[in-house]
């Protein structure tokens, strides 16, 4: 068995290559694995950096220009060539010694997606009440309009069935592709579990990028999908 790991960064450069590390350390038994990571142009020497990197399990993809993260995750997919494809973003937020559990429930479960979810548990996970509520809103309104379970749509870690994401149309380029992601991942599948993960969240004055309009924007995202008739798979 092979996981691919979906690593999108932009101007990371404290954090970019002890990422690489984490994820080529974490101990994932008899599974290979792959690492994707598309640099979206940074400007603050990340990119730089990814150019010393050399191990032959690292696929690196540079971007010509800015096109936002949700297009980076497309990027890589049709990239990825292991059974299941996680996504990881570059900061360190979220650690991927957390890989085996989520693994294990997709295993154990034969599940075609498993959420690491930060809510579980009843824990309260962000520095900020707006993204909390507004994420618990998104959550709650993606599984009423989808018939979905997911405690946490927002989560960065999305453990997916390689064939079954790189058949979903998708077509965010921003942070809305998490939610697209949810939606879409719903409709062509119930085989959807949750394991709950810890979460180390940052603040703005240290280098968070997500903002009032990408939540705003995610709502319209899933209520396109439910509404809209649009070819999602």
């Amino acid at each position: 068995m092979k996981l691919s790991v979906i690593i999108c960064v932009y101007n990371e450069r404290e954090t970019i290559l002890e990422i690489i590390k984490r994820v080529q350390s974490v101990d994932l038994g008899d599974w290979q694995r792959e690492l994707i990571v598309v640099d979206n142009c940074s400007t603050d020497g990340t990119r730089e950096l990814l150019k010393t990197v050399t191990a032959p399990n690292v696929k690196i993809v540079y971007q010509s220009k800015n096109m936002g993260k949700g297009n980076s995750v497309r990027t890589a997919i049709p990239l990825c060539s292991g059974d299941y494809s996680i996504t990881q973003d570059a900061d360190l937020e979220y650690n991927p010694q957390e890989y085996p559990k989520l693994i294990q429930k997709a295993v154990s479960e034969n599940l075609d997606v498993v959420y690491g979810s930060r809510v579980l548990g009843g824990k309260k996970y962000h520095h900020y009440a707006a993204n909390y509520w507004g994420v618990r809103f998104l959550t709650l309104l993606t599984n009423f309009l989808f018939g979905a379970h997911y405690t946490d749509v927002a989560t960065n870690y999305k453990l997916m069935r390689t064939p079954i994401l790189q058949s979903l149309k998708l077509t965010c380029s921003g942070f809305d592709l998490d939610f697209e992601l949810s939606d879409k991942l719903a409709l062509v599948t119930k085989r959807i579990g949750e394991v709950p993960i810890g979460f180390n969240p940052r603040t703005y004055q240290q280098g968070k990028k997500i903002r009032l309009w990408d939540g705003l924007h995610a709502v319209l995202i899933v209520l396109r999908d439910r509404f809209v008739p649009v070819k999602w798979h």
